[in-house]
């Protein structure tokens, strides 16, 4: 049987639980939104962005700073995801296609790999 003073306790605990978790998530989103920040004041000045779930809960966030570069940041949740672009202060697209892509640069590395997967094509060592 439990007592008022024993449910309020239990009640306190959860809400501590639930407080910590919700402070790691807030961490979390302010690490990435930093990252986010560095990678467009590197790359341009500004970058743009697209969410995508990769699996696991996982998100991808996908970057193109302004001269064309880009990268990728995975979150370990949509929230944290949106959060973080929201305080990096990035612009999100709804799809990787049309003019986001447009601005992708890719350079020697990427042809090099991609032309290694193609049937025929030189083998990546």
């Amino acid at each position: 049987m439990l007592f008022m003073a024993d449910t309020q306790q239990a009640d306190e605990q959860v809400e501590t639980v639930a407080g910590a978790a919700a402070g790691k998530r807030d961490r979390r989103a302010a690490r990435l939104a930093r990252e986010i920040r560095a990678f467009a004041a590197t790359h341009g000045g500004s970058a743009e962005g697209q969410l995508a779930h990769i699996g696991r809960g996982r998100i991808r966030i996908a970057l193109v700073g302004a001269n064309g570069e880009w990268g990728n940041l995975v979150a370990d949740t949509l929230e944290s995801a949106k959060a973080a672009a929201e305080q990096a202060g990035l612009t999100l697209q709804d799809d990787f296609d049309g003019d986001l892509a447009a601005r992708v640069r890719t350079g020697r590395y990427e042809w090099s790999r991609m032309a290694g997967i193609q049937v025929g094509g030189r083998a990546n060592a």
